[in-house]
């Protein structure tokens, strides 16, 4: 009796093995998961600025971005198929190769990093709904933004700000703590929305620009490669940067991947990131271009080529048109943060404290500890270089991520113990020492010393984009070495 409430201590339902009834995502369902992660304002300004802004050889930069796919396609797989197998999420998958207790705050590393971000990104997902909300009230009444109400200023937030935020956070909150089922349905609408969107915004650029278009890419097509020392160090630079954005879902994909029918749609799901990567990356080109033809038509100064949306949007001197875009971001944003920041937060702290979580208290610490970050990012974290702090605890991602590839594929040979994962007893498998697997523990530091070693030396930062490999090899060889034994 005394041994079965020890263990319920490493139990709850949200992180056990999914009902095989649950497993109801598919190939699709997974499109849409890396169609949601690519379609923020990051994803459509860095894969503009690699095709147009740096006068990078076209073909160079596909192959670049197609390479850091693959790789992306061949640890997702590595990562999820565990996951869709077992039917656990990353933080308790992290049990295996860095114990019972050490898992919990290892993954809390993950957790820290998407609550953080969670907040910063819902900041901007206010500064939408707050823009949202000036150009209605501003088309009812041209006067009433200059009333007192909404010139008043606290930390950088009138009234207007403060309630975005509070608006932002709530309805995240609301739609993010509702289970799988529904986070699928957030993901696909989101995905498909905006691919929707994009699709009209490229029609009504392209059907009064269309020689100009096309003319304009040309030049932009017909590039030959040039085989040289230049060429190969662009072409891994561009797959390096390419991985570095999505390799932070990539550790805790299997956060996702659990849900899924099968290993098979977990490759064909995996795969489709390449799909994603070809339509978005045309409608981001062509749309640039588009804009900014349409911008010299009309007139509208630009000291550069604009290939933020946000910053192509306050071109136009269109409120509806402004509405609309910034509606078409809004959706965008607000899945990508569910991705990335939200779902593996929220998994780590259930994780941490078993017996007293549930969705919707995790989503409370979430959503309050975000508002924290949210007020203080303008007038503080942003100016104290937090960002860099941040990235330093993501050096952790790729070691943990090497960690847990090489226990369970080679070390444990595919093998998990079930009734283990949730077990305290010190007899039990991944116990170890004291609920820690020391082992595992020192090849993540020593994996994380050179990994921040490419953010923290200044001659070492020319390989920053490749610092999330370089510490997962480091980890698994080591860990390897010693666990082997």
């Amino acid at each position: 009796m005394i041994q079965e409430k020890e263990n319920s201590k490493l139990i709850n339902w949200e992180i056990v093995s999914v009902n095989p009834n649950n497993k109801i995502w598919d190939w699709k369902d997974l499109f849409c998961f890396w169609g949601s992660s690519i379609q923020s304002i990051i994803g459509f300004s860095l894969i503009a600025s690699l095709f147009l802004v740096y006068q990078l050889n076209f073909l160079i930069v596909l192959a670049g971005c197609v390479i850091g796919s693959l790789l992306v396609y061949f640890f997702s797989n590595l990562i999820g198929k565990p996951s869709q197998k077992h039917g656990i999420p990353f933080p308790v998958f992290l049990r295996l190769s860095m114990g019972v207790f050490g898992a919990k705050y290892v993954a809390m590393l993950r957790g820290v990093v998407g609550i953080f971000m969670f907040g910063v990104q819902t900041y901007f997902i206010s500064k939408s709904i707050g823009y949202l909300i000036r150009i209605t009230l501003y088309s009812i009444d041209s006067e009433i933004l200059d009333k007192d109400i909404f010139l008043f200023f606290l930390m950088g937030f009138n009234f207007i700000d403060a309630f975005s935020l509070i608006f932002s956070l709530w309805m995240q909150y609301l739609l993010f703590s509702n289970g799988q089922r529904f986070i699928k349905s957030i993901i696909n609408f989101s995905t498909l929305f905006v691919y929707f969107g994009l699709i009209i915004f490229f029609v009504l650029l392209f059907r009064e620009n269309y020689n100009d278009i096309l003319n304009t890419s040309k030049d932009l097509f017909n590039n030959n490669i040039i085989y040289n020392n230049e060429s190969l160090i662009a072409l891994l630079s561009i797959a390096g940067t390419f991985f570095t954005y999505f390799s932070i879902v990539i550790v805790n994909f299997g956060d996702f991947s659990r849900y899924a029918k099968s290993e098979s749609e977990v490759n064909k799901g995996n795969l489709s990131l390449l799909l994603n990567l070809l339509f978005f990356s045309f409608f981001a080109i062509f749309l640039v271009l588009g804009a900014s033809i349409f911008f010299e038509k009309n007139s509208i100064p630009i000291e550069r080529l604009l290939t933020s949306p946000a910053d192509i949007i306050g071109k136009f001197d269109n409120s509806l048109l402004t509405f609309i875009a910034l509606f078409f971001m809004l959706v965008a944003s607000a899945s990508t943060n569910l991705i990335a920041n939200y779902v593996p937060s929220q998994n780590s702290i259930i994780n941490l404290f078993p017996n007293k979580s549930t969705l919707r208290s995790s989503g409370v610490i979430i959503i309050l500890l975000g508002l924290i970050f949210a007020i203080f990012w303008d007038p503080l974290l942003s100016k104290i270089g937090i960002l860099s702090f941040i990235d330093t605890i993501g050096s952790f991602f790729g070691p943990i991520a090497g960690i847990m590839i090489i226990d369970y594929y080679l070390i444990k040979d595919k093998k998990v113990i079930n009734k283990d994962i949730f077990s305290s007893d010190v007899k039990g498998s991944y116990y170890y020492s004291g609920g820690w697997q020391i082992k595992a523990i020192y090849s993540l530091f020593i994996g994380f010393i050179f990994a921040s070693a490419t953010i923290w030396n200044a001659e070492f930062r020319f390989i920053q984009s490749f610092s999330w490999l370089i510490g997962a090899f480091i980890s698994s060889v080591i860990y390897y070495l010693l666990a082997s034994k």
